[in-house]
């Protein structure tokens, strides 16, 4: 016979019935009506009864007179119920006819089953056999749910980590073209779920910064520069000064990694917070507070949450970075740099949050650091 660590069998062979009753010509009857089909287990007052109920393997149903001497069968019912161990037993109790208030109280503390004395054989036979079939379906519904859920979080996990693994290959082509690095993307990932675990409990932020979203923003991040793919190399990679109509080719990029998304989202036809989160990266990342941004030149509030935490990432993040148009400033200098574009570049509050969490960035900085500053 095998058993759970929790005292459930696994494989009846045959369902364990604990019998209670106070008049042992009762008993025995029972005994013999029950003991060809079933392992009978015998008490004869309510304390043996709950000493029984929690016995290694446990009963599988319990038949008790509603009238059990000491702790009444009403009473045992009633403690089966609270103890979590034995809280699911079906518990029949057996009260004497005509008695209708007796039949309400063990309802209302939780019997399976009220059946009338005198017993009648066929009744007591039928009544059992009905609640172990009960408890095997339940037992199988539950066994099957938890099966199902392991293979819905299997399907789940591999789906999230293709997903990643997509993620990351569209990232990485959008960077290698540039200056930038795959630690770039990781570093950019971890600044910005720091930022929003950091403002998720501000007024400002906290409806759009749930965890669910907070994981949502850390996949979306890398493809803030997707839109990269679509600028020419002589311009995507001129070591020097951009002119006036190079840079606004530039400035395509956050258009054309917006499309992209969008692209996605119409074939599929919905969109969820990822893809959402991605897109208004992709767009919106070259947005400052004051509104001298661009694509849309959008002002404040209007700058959408995960933009405005990426802004603050991708800039902190180009500071710290060597290139070969700038050297990499100290994380010092990038702090103060950034503190000096609050309200200007970038939404005072997020500022706030990165200096609230600058010892933060620095261990990301310092954990994906580019091979050429090590």
């Amino acid at each position: 016979m095998n058993e759970h660590k929790d005292g459930h069998r696994v494989d009846h062979t045959k369902a364990i019935i604990l019998i209670a009753d106070a008049a042992p010509d009762k008993l025995l009857w029972l005994n013999g009506l029950l003991q060809d089909q079933y392992e009978v287990k015998l008490a004869g007052d309510g304390r043996a009864v709950l000493r029984i109920a929690q016995q290694v393997p446990r009963p599988d149903l319990l038949l008790l007179d509603a009238a059990l001497p000491e702790l009444d069968g009403v009473s045992v019912c009633q403690q089966l119920r609270r103890n979590p161990d034995t809280a699911a037993m079906p518990v029949i109790l057996m009260v004497g006819e005509g008695q209708a208030e007796q039949e309400q109280r063990c309802f209302r503390e939780g019997a399976s089953e009220v059946i009338n004395t005198p017993l009648v054989p066929e009744a007591v036979l039928a009544r059992v056999a009905t609640h172990l079939g009960l408890t095997r379906a339940h037992e199988l519904l539950r066994h099957q749910r938890l099966h199902l859920e392991e293979l819905v979080s299997e399907t789940t996990h591999e789906l999230t980590q293709m997903v990643d693994a997509v993620i990351w290959a569209m990232a990485s082509l959008a960077e290698t073209r540039d200056y930038e690095t795959a630690n770039h993307i990781r570093r950019v990932q971890h600044y910005v779920s720091t930022l929003a675990r950091q403002l998720q409990g501000h007024p400002r932020f906290k409806h759009e910064l749930s965890n669910r979203n907070i994981g949502f923003l850390y996949q979306a991040a890398p493809l803030h520069d997707i839109g990269k793919v679509g600028i020419p190399d002589a311009i995507l990679l001129k070591p020097g000064r951009l002119t006036a109509e190079e840079f606004e080719q530039m400035k395509l990029h956050t258009v054309y990694g917006r499309d992209a998304i969008a692209d996605v989202e119409q074939h599929l036809g919905f969109s969820n917070n990822f893809l959402r989160f991605a897109r208004e990266i992709a767009y919106s990342h070259q947005e400052k507070f004051d509104g001298s941004g661009y694509p849309q030149g959008l002002e404040g509030e209007a700058i959408p949450v995960s933009a405005r935490l990426m802004a603050v990432a991708d800039v902190y993040d180009a500071l710290i970075s060597r290139r070969v148009y700038k050297p990499a400033f100290t994380h010092e200098t990038a702090i103060e740099l950034i503190r000096q574009g609050s309200g200007e570049h970038f939404d005072p509050d997020v500022v706030d949050a990165m200096l609230m969490v600058e010892e933060e960035f620095m261990a990301i900085a310092a954990e994906f650091q580019d091979a050429a500053q090590e």
